[in-house]
């Protein structure tokens, strides 16, 4: 079982900020990616940012300047910084892992909402 915590969700004003993390537990191993995607009603989950266990990281041009991804390996953790919100912002966001070099596990997401 992997459980995947995800916390920091909520609603903002634009030109606000939220930190959201995601805490993986449980039988995983080996975790190569941590990241965020992000989703609106009717449209297909996008990616936000990701970071690999290295500390390579690739964020989505929407967010690139506004957003910093973090990991504490030691912990199997993965924050993301978001400054600089906006309304398109507004979306539900899911943690995501690539663990064991071939697994994908997904956090039950968490809701952003950006007010104008």
């Amino acid at each position: 079982q992997v459980q995947l915590v995800e916390s920091g969700g909520g609603l903002v004003q634009a030109g606000g900020s939220l930190r959201l993390s995601c805490a993986a537990s449980g039988s995983i191993f080996s975790i190569n990616t941590m990241g965020y995607y992000r989703q609106t009603p009717g449209k297909q989950r996008e990616l936000v940012a990701t970071i690999t266990n290295n500390g390579g990281t690739n964020y989505a041009d929407s967010v690139k300047g506004r957003s910093t991804i973090s990991r504490d390996n030691a912990k199997n953790t993965v924050y993301l910084q978001m400054n600089s919100l906006k309304p398109e912002d507004t979306a539900v966001y899911y943690c995501y892992i690539l663990w064991g070099s071939r697994y994908n596990s997904w956090g039950s997401g968490t809701q952003v909402t950006v007010s104008s």
